[in-house]
């Protein structure tokens, strides 16, 4: 088994690791040299382009994409195309818009190119936990694939799906990344209520841990949440900043487009807006106009020395 990885950020490199130390042979590509140096020792040939790493794939190549959506997507892409041969195929494995990967599956069936776009949920833990994969492509670009998903899911019949044709993998990851985005929001809100009950002495750690066994409630993320509460349960020093991602955009949007309500995930997103401080000049707009009807008094900002 072979496969090349381009991308060795924290997602693709651990996922070349896990697949090395399956006995696949890996080929993989950085922009950093360091980062490629430092995974050669762990027997991950090193490529020093792109078409390196085509060029030391047997044929049929399956290559690999874990870089950033949009331009670098698109780029790396184009890139690799030129040096893919007909049926070869070509798995992007980052968090893509789903209309994207449908274009670009058309465009490189033209080639006679297969493409596979694939949703890829497990973070940082997912080199010792396995991944969760879920992937959009004709049945035999797919049928490629499934071989690698064995190894990097957390079981060889569990945590991997062929969901469909191309885009159906990004499209179902978008959603779940929308989902995420409310489940945290839920979780984060109702930690915040018993948090600001001093007068009840409330060990919100204790509690995490609690709901971690036979809780509706128990989850992954809640395991998280346990985790780091045990550790610093105020968070003080943590700046209460949350940034978003496209698949939260894109989630929302969708919804629009679909005339599907979905409140909880779209104010999930507006709150991540507002901790970026996006509702700052709307909030001072309220104050003055509460000031000008009702002569209410207004905080006054601290402003830098």
């Amino acid at each position: 088994m072979d496969i090349g990885i381009a991308g060795l950020g924290r997602m693709g490199g651990n996922m070349a690791r896990r697949l090395t130390r399956a006995g696949v042979r890996v080929v993989g590509f950085d922009a950093d040299a360091d980062v490629r140096r430092a995974l050669a020792a762990e027997s991950i040939v090193d490529a020093a382009t792109l078409a390196d790493l085509v060029a030391a794939l047997p044929q049929p190549r399956i290559v690999w994409l874990m870089v950033p959506s949009g331009a670098p997507t698109e780029e790396a892409i184009d890139i690799v195309a030129r040096s893919l041969a007909p049926d070869d195929l070509l798995v992007d494995g980052g968090n893509a818009y789903y209309k994207d990967s449908q274009r670009r599956a058309e465009v490189l069936a033209r080639r006679r190119i297969r493409f596979v776009d694939c949703g890829v949920s497990g973070g940082v833990h997912g080199l010792a936990n396995g991944y969760a994969l879920m992937f959009g492509g004709a049945d035999d670009a797919a049928a490629m694939l499934v071989p690698y998903a064995r190894i990097l899911a957390p079981a060889p019949d569990a945590g991997w799906l062929h969901c469909g044709p191309a885009g159906t993998g990004h499209f179902v990851k978008m959603i779940h990344n929308g989902i995420e985005y409310g489940m945290m929001q839920a979780l984060a809100e109702g930690f915040a209520l018993m948090h600001n009950r001093r007068d009840l002495d409330l060990d919100v750690a204790a509690i995490a841990q609690m709901w971690r066994h036979g809780s509706v409630l128990r989850s992954w993320l809640l395991d998280l949440m346990s985790e780091f509460l045990a550790s610093d349960r105020d968070l003080v020093d943590i700046a209460p900043v949350v940034a978003d991602s496209g698949e939260g955009r894109w989630t929302v949007q969708e919804a629009v487009e679909q005339g599907v309500p979905a409140p909880v995930l779209s104010l999930a997103l507006m709150t991540r807006f507002a901790s970026q401080g996006r509702d700052d000049y709307a909030s001072r707009l309220l104050a003055m106009m509460r000031k000008s009807f009702g002569g209410h008094a207004v905080s006054r900002a601290n402003k830098p020395q």
